[in-house]
């Protein structure tokens, strides 16, 4: 029986997705980009936090390098693997990465697609393709950038530096450091959290914070506009105004 690339847990207000080659260190293949395909339709069609997690003590070790190998000009214009992770970068729910162990290649530029990031000691992340003749043509040149500046993310595409956790932190890459056992835990934590407020509130708050620089204040203050005219707002601050008045 084929393995299935992707273990999907559904809730109603998140879904947990699990890279499942675990006898492959989770390297990312074309089926697994298939499956990421199907649950960001199912993610744009009902809205839900995703929580991408790994298997094994790996969160992804890079992308499928029997498959890199047998592909050619036309499969790199295709952008296999960027398509992807632009698909998931843009959902309208936040995306939480629990990184545990390696993050390589392919699998770390899954990483910088989410918009939280959260991992083990053990994180070993970065990008080796130059090492492998080939560039990470996946979002690493341009999203890493935007995460951690242009001095480290340069340092980290030209000589295949690996960040360990502690690194990681300091250069914000992740937010936050917790043991293996607890890992998933952290992840549901910050679920839960986002699950308190407002949904259109986050997804415009995540719209926002994805919109160029010369977008801003206008886009603002359109969704701003909207919220402003919600129910969910007048219900919420109803609420919060007669608890502060009980007090």
């Amino acid at each position: 029986m084929n393995e299935i690339p992707l273990v999907v847990d559904r809730h109603s207000d998140r879904v947990i997705a699990r890279l499942n080659r675990p006898n492959k260190r989770n390297a990312i293949d074309r089926e697994m980009v298939d499956a990421f395909h199907s649950l960001c339709e199912e993610l744009e069609a009902e809205p839900r936090t995703l929580i991408l997690t790994g298997t094994d003590g790996v969160f992804a070790a890079g992308a499928d390098i029997t498959q890199l190998r047998a592909r050619r000009a036309e499969d790199a214009r295709r952008a296999i693997n960027a398509t992807a992770f632009i698909r998931i970068h843009e959902l309208p729910m936040p995306v939480i990465a629990a990184l545990d162990g390696y993050a390589l290649g392919g699998g770390a530029e899954l990483a910088y697609a989410a918009d939280i990031r959260i991992a083990t000691p053990t994180l070993r992340i970065g990008n080796t393709e130059p090492c492998l003749g080939i560039i990470a043509a996946a979002g690493a040149t341009w999203r890493l950038r935007e995460i951690i500046g242009g001095g480290l993310a340069s340092e980290m595409l030209l000589t295949a530096r690996l960040l360990t956790a502690d690194e990681a932190l300091a250069a914000g890459l992740i937010s936050g450091i917790h043991a293996p056992a607890d890992l998933l835990a952290a992840a549901h934590a910050i679920a839960d959290r986002i699950a308190v407020a407002d949904p259109l509130a986050i997804r415009h708050t995540k719209t926002a914070m994805r919109a160029p620089r010369d977008a801003h204040p206008a886009l603002d203050s359109d969704l701003q506009a909207e919220l402003f005219e919600s129910p969910e707002k007048m219900r919420r601050m109803t609420e919060f105004l007669e608890r502060r008045g009980h007090r």
